[in-house]
């Protein structure tokens, strides 16, 4: 596994003697904090850990005959059941004996290391342990993410698996000399793979955008969006296909059009397009539909997306490919003279299309986290105590002290904030 920062950088931590020994007492604190936020989770009483008994009930009553899109058909709980009708099947081997049920907080924890592991390096120096133990720091510890999955027991835990494999599939080290071009046969696994994890939750289909970022001619970026789109596609179609009554019920239920029970679209969630519908709110125009939409868009472009635009195109430019042929022409080009850049703008882009998503669950930063995971190690010294403070440190404090931090903006104002950091610091490295 290569590393993030390379040993050329003089801002890097790691740069002399005294820095590397900064580094690693920043680190060993880090990792201190989040053993214990863990070990807190692990401990607690098992009330929790709803969402894991939902989806073994679900499955349960799906091999009874029962439609699990029913609540009234699921065991133990008023909660439904959100995920494609494909996935009952796909499920079943997770569910069946009732061992993950009962054993699924320390199965979660291994999962979650083996995310770290999978999570790749984008520089040129060898890799350092600190880096491996940085990467898992983030990912157990970063806007509570690991502590909501473990708490609600969430399938995030495999969502976020199959992430880490992905981006270790699609970002493989470019070796000197390559000029960008590496297999295509990992990417085309990292873009399947991808495509499947975005068909898991809707709202996420706009991160296969974020593909166009690789250190690639525009043909075979094009080609992987392609390709990660048709997987998106293809759990829908097969369900679709064979399962079309349990089609019918999902699209019900995930709408709140079955009466009587719970529905995901019934639940509201801290994000931009609550903020956008909370300020319409205050003047009056909630009940504009369309207000509300441009409202989330113009919030979402001002704090997300034009400072990363605006970021990518002032590195282009700083290269004089500016004014030499077409903007897009131009990023293409850019992007291949540039792998190791063009490798973090993606996972750094994937990082601002979620936040940009209108519902992302307490659970769904544990995403976050994992991007976050790959840019952290890059940052020099202030900019890490600063990242690793806002991602760690103050969401896991908050949490063990204010308890209305579990329920409102904390955890999407801190990954808001450690965005700001990361593309501060991609800026100045280009």
């Amino acid at each position: 596994m290569t590393s993030l920062a390379s040993s050329a950088d003089a801002g890097s931590l790691a740069a002399n003697g005294s820095g590397s020994r900064w580094l690693t007492w920043l680190i060993l604190l880090a990792a201190a904090l989040v053993a214990m936020s863990v070990t807190v989770d692990l401990a607690a009483e098992n009330t929790f850990g709803w969402d894991v008994r939902i989806n073994c009930a679900a499955v349960d009553a799906h091999l009874q005959g029962l439609d699990p899109y029913f609540v009234k058909n699921l065991k133990d709980t008023k909660l439904s059941y959100p995920y494609l009708p494909v996935t009952l099947d796909a499920f079943r081997p997770l569910c069946t004996g009732g061992f993950l049920v009962a054993h699924y907080k320390p199965i979660y924890l291994v999962l979650a290391v083996i995310c770290a592991l999978l999570l790749p390096g984008l520089g040129t120096a060898k890799g350092r342990w600190q880096d491996a133990v940085l990467r898992a720091v983030l990912v157990l510890g970063g806007f509570l993410g690991f502590d909501w999955v473990v708490a609600t027991g969430n399938f995030e835990i495999l969502s976020g698996l199959l992430t880490a494999a992905s981006l270790a599939l699609l970002l493989r080290p470019v070796q000197s000399g390559e000029q960008g071009e590496v297999s295509l046969v990992p990417q085309l696994a990292g873009a399947t793979v991808l495509g499947l994890v975005t068909a898991f939750k809707l709202v996420f289909l706009p991160i296969l955008a974020a593909l166009y970022f690789l250190p690639q001619p525009r043909r075979r970026k094009l080609f992987l969006i392609a390709v990660a789109a048709g997987m998106f596609a293809l759990p829908i179609l097969a369900s679709l296909a064979f399962y079309p009554d349990l089609s019918r019920s999902w699209l019900s239920a995930i709408t709140g059009q079955i009466p009587g029970q719970h529905s995901p679209a019934s639940e509201v969630n801290p994000s931009l397009l609550l903020i956008a519908s909370t300020l319409a709110g205050h003047i009056g125009l909630a009940g504009s539909k369309l207000f509300v939409v441009g409202l989330y868009g113009l919030i979402a472009i001002t704090l997300v997306l034009a400072p990363f635009a605006v970021s990518v195109w002032r590195m282009v430019k700083r290269q004089g490919r500016a004014g030499k042929a077409s903007l897009l022409q131009a990023l293409d080009d850019w992007l291949v003279d540039h792998p190791a850049a063009a490798m973090r703008i993606t996972v750094l882009a994937m990082y601002a299309l979620y936040l940009c998503t209108p519902r992302p669950k307490e659970y769904t930063f544990f995403q976050v986290a994992l991007y976050a995971a790959v840019l952290v190690v890059d940052l020099p010294a202030v900019m890490m105590v600063a990242a690793l403070t806002v991602a760690v440190a103050l969401p896991i404090l908050a949490s063990a002290s204010v308890t209305a931090f579990m329920g409102g903006y904390g955890q999407l104002t801190l990954a808001l904030i450690c965005f700001w950091i990361l593309l501060a610091h991609q800026q100045q490295r280009a």
